[in-house]
């Protein structure tokens, strides 16, 4: 029999579409198993200062389609602190919270592993994240949205780049991994993907274009925040020193990339995940992330969840697999 009677639930670091729906499951698989829940609003920040709610079903009613986070989300550097978490953990006890579902990516779940080794308190984290680079699950929640997101700016980006015959860089969120850029700048036909992984040189790109088709009107390069060049703008000055009668232009997609309605897969990865972070608690699970593998859940300790290798590993025939359909 689990000991656990009230499961809190909060949302860190950056906030990825599909969050909603996660808390939404984890509010209502809690109800189900006859559980109170408390929302914890910004985070770790909401732990430290106490800042909770009750939940119940009519606090997640309407909010399946919603981006971003109700029960918000903010980066705390005094949980960084033994001071910091001592606080969170007495404010745990006063309001007879037993266990916590953390949703976020890996900053949040170094932050929850400390935090439950240090006071062996259960703790069961969900990917939450639009980068994908967690391992132990093959698709973070927010990922979908974000990749078809910029997919639809790209290719209204295309309408006006072939109006006009320009050459257009865009800037997409990845400072650590391109899988965003990866996967978007193949659904959208870009000639070049700039990765932090592949760390192709600005010389190559050149390359690239001058050995490119010449008879295209338009031609998008996505380039990830992270790449090696450092960004799409100092891409973009090293193409008009080189190509002085293009026509180039910049856009940086930015935070449009964190908004929006999730898409169903998400909604439906967020629900699936959020039952089972419940029900992995109530089975004694505790200090790991739940993740969905080859269609099935299982869950992985935070320090293997958290190890930066991209879930989905950008090999070499992936890379082979953009230029060819580059060309």
């Amino acid at each position: 029999m689990s000991k656990i009677k009230n499961i809190g639930v909060l949302t860190s670091g950056g906030d990825a579409p599909g969050m909603n729906a996660a808390i939404r499951a984890v509010v209502r698989a809690s109800l189900y198993h006859e559980l109170k829940v408390t929302g914890i609003l910004r985070g770790y920040d909401g732990l430290i200062n106490a800042d909770f709610i009750p939940m119940d079903g009519k606090s997640v009613a309407n909010i399946i389609q919603r981006g971003g986070t109700v029960l918000k989300t903010a980066r705390c550097d005094a949980f960084r602190t033994k001071e910091g978490r001592a606080k969170a953990y007495d404010n745990l006890k006063k309001s007879e919270i037993d266990a916590l579902v953390v949703i976020g990516g890996d900053g949040t779940f170094t932050g929850a592993n400390v935090f439950a080794q240090e006071y062996d308190f259960p703790i069961v984290g969900l990917p939450g994240t639009i980068d994908n680079d967690l391992m132990g699950t093959d698709l973070t929640i927010g990922y979908d949205t974000a990749i078809n997101t910029v997919v639809n700016a790209v290719d209204r980006i295309r309408d006006t780049a072939e109006s006009h015959d320009r050459l257009f860089i865009v800037e997409v969120m990845g400072r650590d991994s391109g899988l965003i850029a990866l996967r978007s700048g193949i659904g959208v036909g870009a000639e070049a993907i700039m990765i932090p992984e592949a760390k192709t040189a600005v010389s190559d790109l050149i390359k690239r274009i001058e050995n490119g088709r010449k008879d295209k009107a338009s031609k998008i390069i996505v380039v990830a925040e992270g790449d090696e060049a450092g960004g799409a703008y100092n891409v973009g000055k090293a193409l008009e020193k080189k190509f002085p009668n293009y026509d180039i232009r910049i856009s940086v997609l930015g935070h449009i990339q964190r908004g929006g309605k999730p898409t169903c897969m998400d909604r439906v990865l967020a629900s699936r995940l959020g039952v089972a972070a419940v029900e992995g608690l109530l089975e004694g699970k505790a200090g790991v992330m739940a993740g969905q593998v080859n269609k099935e859940i299982i869950f992985t300790p935070f320090a293997g969840a958290i190890k930066h290798i991209n879930a989905e590993q950008i090999t070499p025939a992936w890379l082979k697999l953009a230029e060819i359909l580059s060309m």
